[in-house]
């Protein structure tokens, strides 16, 4: 079946795991490398070429490869990552600017994961999946998702149950780095990959995001079923 065609401005889920549910992130320097893969391959003029050449340095996670000098493919909008998967939330900002941005995402990790661990062959389970979002009420509650995402690590069943203890579950979020969520209250964590569009459009202040993620009930699930 053909992948539904994603159009500029338009705006998806993106998410995929590693292969037989592996674990992706072994430690602190495989996200930061991620994380930067996210920044420096979100540019019109940073080609599989430039990738292969800069990728080998395994030992550092920070690619060194100067300023952004081309247009940016996508917004990132909201981001997890989990120790075996990741969620993006994207804005298409030129033809195919998803798909030529999540191709070198994949390039550029799966090189440095396979060389860092000296193994071969396929990383993620297959290519990346992704939902269209044709609603807007859907981007916020699915931006409240991705943000929420991180609990499965110390609340497994928070999706099926809903969130049992609150005042732990804010000390997590607000403390779990390799997420989105503490730009969006304010707090700079990724303030060159995240654009904060989408909190700018819905929400007066960082606090006023903050109750809404706190809102959380299982009901909210069920608006977004066939976003995730």
């Amino acid at each position: 079946m053909a992948r539904p065609t994603l159009s500029i401005n338009d705006h998806a889920h993106i998410y995929n795991r590693g292969v037989d549910k592996r674990i992706i992130f072994n430690e602190s320097a495989d996200y930061t490398r991620f994380i930067h893969a996210l920044y420096v391959c979100n540019d019109t003029e940073f080609t599989a070429k430039n990738l292969k050449r800069t990728i080998k340095d395994v030992q550092n996670p920070i690619l060194n490869i100067g300023e952004r000098t081309g247009e940016r493919l996508v917004d990132i909008l909201c981001l997890t990552l989990m120790p075996n998967h990741y969620h993006l939330l994207l804005r298409q900002n030129i033809d195919r600017g998803i798909s030529k941005f999540m191709h070198k995402i994949s390039i550029a990790y799966t090189l440095y994961f396979n060389l860092k661990n000296e193994r071969k062959g396929s990383l993620f389970e297959g290519k990346y999946k992704y939902k269209i979002i044709n609603n807007e009420q859907y981007l916020v509650y699915l931006s409240q998702y991705i943000h929420l995402n991180p609990i499965k690590i110390i609340e497994p069943k928070w999706k099926e149950r809903g969130i049992t203890n609150w005042k732990q579950t804010n000390v997590f979020l607000e403390t779990y780095k390799w997420s989105s969520y503490q730009d969006y209250i304010g707090i700079k964590n990724f303030p060159s990959v995240i654009n904060l569009g989408l909190l700018e459009k819905y929400y007066k202040t960082p606090k006023e995001y903050k109750k809404f993620v706190n809102g959380y009930s299982v009901d909210d699930l069920a608006k977004i079923k066939g976003l995730i």
